[in-house]
């Protein structure tokens, strides 16, 4: 008995300092602020501020991505007259090493970005791209080291440091819009192709190639330094580098991610070629100069809407119910129009039409990527699927120069059948993707029993597969 009123003595002693230290604690918690931090469910979706950074993002694609949808245009050129003495192949190379690093690198770029955000790569990638350009315009007649190393590798590296952080600060400020954000940003790019080609069209043969092109980086310095000033994250981040997240090959264990990265390498494999070889394909069937050489122009031109509006239905139901039908559109007008082609009003409506469809790869494929991968691996598994896609950049174009040795019917054939059926192909991978995460048939069996009797899914990614725009 006396050891159970001790303890009880004692517990009510506890509980009366416990009651006169909470008023205290309480009265500091009231007079001390709350430090501020960031809700990171807490995005604007709009306003000033948001669409200040797109404004930036869409002139900072204007110049990267919008000179790599103009490389049509130094393709034929360089071709002509500047690198008579090299293959188209060689020629094609230079585009697509330009590809290449703006994938690549950006699997780089993004972990850069997520330590220290946009003020150490956006002012470096802009001076790097402008000073390429300088030297591109310095570049002398058949030598094709110079025009490789200051427009392929230079210039390539200069636009990968832009181009990832433009796209990937939007993230900071739009969730239930970004579709609609990053189609508005890519249109820049298109934007670009529409007007760049033109300019050097224009300007080559009043004042010369090499001063076309400083006016040209002129025009891209005014651009990349309003995007210099408008283009800032809103999240913490984090000051620590870590390349060893860059890429997340985990990410393969899901259907639909494996199946979406095989189709974007089938796509991209030939997406551009159209782009390089309009104007040569063009000029061989007889096309009068003065339209030859705004069939870029033109391609471009409609390519603009398809960044937007793809973008904003994606938004309303799923990214993957409009990516496969533009996708398959593309394969039809590939086969259907480009290939029968022979005169001016069929190559024209072909290269309207192409660019009208293909402009929602570029903003569709990471809007996919996005919906159906974790939050905080997002940056990673982009990152993955940009791999695949620099690879496929890499060897597309030089593939179609490789098979297109001479400029006659028969190689032109070879190469429009071969970018028919591999772009039929990813359309196909695509659309299985959308079956893998639509839950029936052999896919949902996959799900719940994988190699080792695991689930290929998890619930979290089954739950996401439902809203994510499966086919």
């Amino acid at each position: 008995m006396a050891d159970e009123e001790k303890r009880r003595s004692a517990s009510e002693e506890k509980t009366d300092v416990e009651t006169d230290v909470a008023p205290v604690g309480d009265a500091g918690a009231q007079d001390a602020p709350e430090p501020p931090r960031h809700d990171l469910d807490d995005v604007p979706d709009g306003g000033k501020e948001a669409w200040t950074v797109v404004l930036g993002s869409v002139l900072a694609l204007f110049a990267s991505a919008g000179m790599v949808n103009t490389y049509g245009a130094f393709q034929d050129y360089y071709e002509a007259t500047l690198l008579p003495s090299s293959s188209s192949a060689s020629v094609s190379l230079i585009g697509s090493l330009q590809i290449f690093f703006l994938y690549f690198i950006g699997t780089l770029t993004g972990r850069v970005f997520d330590a220290y955000g946009t003020k150490i790569l956006i002012p470096l990638g802009s001076v790097i791209t402008v000073f390429s350009l300088m030297m591109v315009s310095l570049c002398q007649k058949d030598q094709a080291y110079q025009v490789f190393l200051s427009h392929g590798v230079l210039f390539g590296i200069g636009i990968a440091l832009l181009f990832n952080p433009a796209v990937a600060v939007l993230g900071h400020w739009f969730r239930k819009r970004r579709a609609l954000a990053i189609g508005v940003t890519t249109g820049g790019s298109a934007t670009g192709g529409v007007l760049l080609p033109i300019i050097l069209e224009q300007l080559i043969p009043a004042v010369g190639f090499g001063w076309a092109v400083r006016i040209v980086g002129f025009v891209l310095l005014a651009c990349l330094a309003v995007s210099c000033a408008t283009i800032r994250t809103r999240l913490p981040l984090s000051g620590h580098i870590s390349f060893r997240t860059a890429i997340d090959f985990g990410g393969f264990r899901d259907a639909r991610y494996s199946l979406a990265a095989l189709g974007s390498f089938l796509l991209f494999y030939v997406f551009f070629i159209p782009y390089f070889y309009i104007q040569i394909y063009a000029n061989y069937r007889g096309v009068d100069p003065r339209i030859a050489k705004y069939l870029l122009a033109i391609m471009n031109a409609t390519n603009v809407p398809s960044r937007v509006l793809p973008g904003y239905i994606a938004d309303k139901v799923g990214p993957l119910r409009v990516f496969v039908p533009a996708a398959a559109v593309c394969s039809v007008l590939i086969l259907g129009l480009w290939l029968p082609s022979h005169n001016t009003a069929s190559i024209v409506a072909f290269a309207a039409l192409y660019g009208l469809f293909s402009g929602a790869f570029v903003s569709l494929m990471p809007t996919y990527i996005a919906s159906i991968s974790p939050r905080e691996k997002l940056g990673a598994r982009l990152g993955s699927v940009y791999m695949v896609i620099a690879v496929a950049s890499l060897v597309g174009t030089p593939t179609a120069g490789a098979l297109l040795r001479e400029t006659d019917e028969a190689h032109f054939r070879r190469l429009i059948v071969f970018c028919g059926v591999l772009s039929v192909a990813g359309t196909l991978v695509l659309a299985l993707a959308g079956v893998a995460g639509s839950g029936s048939g052999t896919w949902k069996l996959l799900r719940r029993r994988g190699p080792a009797g695991e689930g290929m899914l998890g619930e979290e990614e089954e739950a996401e597969g439902k809203k994510d725009g499966d086919v």
